[in-house]
């Protein structure tokens, strides 16, 4: 283990005497001003410093010389191409240097893509950018400046679910936000909705955080008539059955946001039941009463939704009390998770709102769990049958051996008379 220990240090001892020290790094980690030796210490953890890529290959100017001169200033030439701390404007376009270039990208990791800057231009964080706002975010704002870790480090800011603590670090600032009349709640909001529950709470990381809704780096507030395709890229059906319905055409004539106007944007509650209808918690009474036809329409989609759970409920009570008797009634189980699956469509259905389509999916679910409910019974008639049976032969059993007892009875007091 020494003698490799040994080799080691005299190939690394070799490599620095024939390409050279990188004035740029034994400079920095020398000075005692944190400011100016952490960037040093963060490249050890840094992305681009594990690819070999060091100081100058960003900032420019020259790594190789410097130290030996005393002379630091020579490591940073502009006619070397020294460019220094690019500022807040300028980050962007420091970065697109190589993440826009295809051919240079291509050598260190083909699957990256390269369009993230011209992405960043079409963003409101781009356009404000270029109007000069050294506050709104570029690359290093979510990024990280010199310890840039890949998006699967769990360490990083842009890992999936440490982006809504990114995003929040400016937009749940009030102070920081102030100007852009944009609320700072969005954060507290998310992290009491469905979606920040599964992600944050119980690690669920498929569930999406801001950039699934808002994109990445060409980040965007979705459009009122954009919201559905955004929210349709995990809720496909259910906005698939919104687009055939009339609340699409309503909704854009009113300037109401589709998915958002009843279930919000990033306060996004687990839906129920409850929100059908007519009740207390249900959504559709902000619009309709029980006069006018959409409140009739709720009313109706509620009791089919209701009956069809009744229906699950009965034939799943019917074939567990054959189950417990100890009863083969797996087919029926199969029919009552297919009546579940159908439930789980209606419920996506009622996004159509309309009652004809509802009930037709409603309709089918009942079927099977009546199918369920022969299945079980004709499985507790079978048992009954068989136990029938067993008792009226255990009945001529036991007469037969009464009998047998009698007659041998009989047969020995005969005998004893004789005798």
């Amino acid at each position: 283990m020494r003698r490799f220990s040994f080799i080691v240090a005299m190939i690394l001892l070799t490599a620095a005497f024939c390409f050279g020290v990188d004035t740029c790094v034994e400079c920095h980690s020398q000075l005692s001003e944190k400011r100016v030796s952490a960037p040093v210490s963060g490249m050890r953890e840094d992305v681009h410093g594990r690819l070999g890529l060091s100081c100058a290959d960003c900032h420019g100017g020259d790594r190789t010389v410097g130290m030996k001169e005393a002379d630091p200033s020579l490591a940073m030439n502009p006619a070397k191409g020294f460019l220094g701390v690019p500022k807040p404007a300028q980050v962007p376009r420091f970065c697109a240097r190589c993440h826009a270039s295809l051919e240079y990208m291509r050598k260190y990791n083909p699957t990256i893509p390269t369009d993230q800057y011209s992405q960043y231009l079409t963003s409101v964080h781009g356009q404000r950018n270029q109007k000069g706002d050294s506050k709104v975010a570029t690359c290093v704002s979510c990024h990280g400046v010199h310890s840039i870790r890949p998006s699967t480090d769990t360490r990083s800011p842009v890992y999936h679910a440490n982006v809504p603590q990114t995003c929040g670090k400016c937009h749940s600032d009030p102070e920081y936000m102030k100007g852009y009349g944009l609320p700072t709640d969005q954060l507290a909001q998310y992290k009491e909705g469905v979606h920040g529950e599964l992600l944050l709470q119980k690690g669920d990381n498929p569930a999406p955080a801001c950039n699934n809704c808002h994109g990445n780096h060409g980040a965007f507030p979705p459009g009122v008539s954009s919201i559905s395709h955004a929210c349709g890229q995990c809720h496909a059906k259910s906005s698939e059955n919104f687009d055939q319905s009339p609340h699409r055409d309503a909704f854009a004539m009113l300037g109401l946001p589709q998915c958002a106007a009843c279930h919000s944007n990033h306060k996004i509650l687990r839906p129920t039941d409850d929100f059908l209808g007519l009740g207390k918690d249900a959504i559709c009474s902000n619009c309709h009463d029980a006069q006018s036809k959409g409140g009739r329409a709720a009313l109706a989609m509620r009791r089919l939704i209701e009956n069809a759970k009744v229906k699950i409920g009965i034939a799943d009570a019917v074939v567990t009390r054959a189950e417990k008797v100890g009863r083969e009634v797996s087919d029926a189980r199969f029919d009552i998770t297919e009546a579940e699956n159908s439930l789980v469509e209606a419920r996506s259905m009622v996004h159509a709102f309309n009652t004809a389509k509802l009930q037709e999916v409603t309709t089918k679910g009942e079927v099977v769990c009546d199918q369920a409910i022969k299945l079980a019974r004709a499985a507790m008639v079978d048992l009954t049958y068989k136990r029938e049976m067993l008792g009226i032969f255990a009945l001529i059993v036991l007469v037969t051996a009464i009998a047998l007892y009698l007659k041998i009875r009989q047969i020995e007091e005969r005998q004893k008379a004789k005798g």
